[in-house]
């Protein structure tokens, strides 16, 4: 640490960052803090908080990595500054990918703690807007011990967005028929009616298509979908009701919004 003090009175403005420049490796300093390795990793991990407050510092991400590895290696299961820095990394230094490599490191280390996972989903489908990949870390994150019911439920609602809707209709029936939460079993409702409605809309304008350009004009009505053979039978949506049909234009929709059932 007294490396630590040294260069931090070397003047910014020459060199932005060079404090955390000389901050040695957390292997060495392991060897160095004679068991106490853990408090110096909180003393460092509390330094950092301060110095990627300091909006002075151009350059202070670049150096974000290094010093979560510092942390990582004088104290792997300290979890917090996995998260911070991953919070720092997505929202503040605006790098996606290495706020996923930092949980992903967390993860690693500590592989009983859904709390990576679960954040990494998170970022990967608000930030990335990468639903398939966020599907993928939920499902890491549902398999680890204690982790929460809302995994599941946000796991299906990825695998909606990625078309897996397979996947999202056996999760969320699973919801469905588990839950003892009405409000929860309602969610649930909900988003089979949205998966059913989906799947169904797609068949049946798929089916209106191929009519049309074998006939030239769309259907007057669907039933005709079925007597010439595009359909085996006309879908209804997770109510029972029928879906709406618009001949002039060949839309077909939902009787209703499934939030507003």
């Amino acid at each position: 640490m007294g490396l630590k003090l040294g260069t931090d009175q070397i003047h910014r403005q020459k060199m932005p960052g060079a404090s955390v420049i000389y901050i040695p490796s957390g292997k060495y300093l392991k060897v160095m803090t004679f068991g106490f390795s853990s408090v110096i990793a909180d003393l460092i991990y509390l330094w950092a908080i301060q110095y990627y407050s300091d909006n002075s510092i151009a350059d202070r991400f670049d150096y974000l990595e290094h010093i979560l590895s510092v942390i990582s290696e004088l104290d792997p299961r300290y979890v917090d500054p996995y998260e911070v820095c991953a919070l720092i990394a997505a929202a503040e230094a605006k790098n996606v990918d290495l706020a996923l490599k930092i949980l992903d490191r967390g993860l690693e280390k500590n592989p009983d703690q859904w709390i990576f996972p679960f954040e990494a989903g998170h970022i990967a489908q608000t930030a990335k807007r990468d639903f398939q990949l966020a599907q993928a870390y939920y499902k890491k994150a549902m398999a680890i011990k204690g982790a929460p019911d809302i995994l599941t439920r946000l796991y299906a609602n990825a695998a909606y967005k990625t078309m897996d809707f397979r996947t999202s209709w056996e999760t969320w029936l699973e919801v469905y028929r588990t839950t003892k939460d009405e409000r929860v079993k309602k969610i649930a409702s909900n988003h089979l009616y949205q998966v059913k409605a989906a799947v169904d809309l797609n068949a049946l304008q798929s089916a209106i298509s191929k009519f049309k350009e074998k006939f030239g004009q769309n259907p007057q009505d669907l039933s005709q979908l079925v007597a010439e053979g595009f359909l085996t039978s006309i879908p209804q949506d997770f109510d029972a009701r029928n879906y709406v049909y618009d001949p002039q234009t060949g839309e077909v929709k939902s009787a209703i919004i499934p939030w507003k059932r």
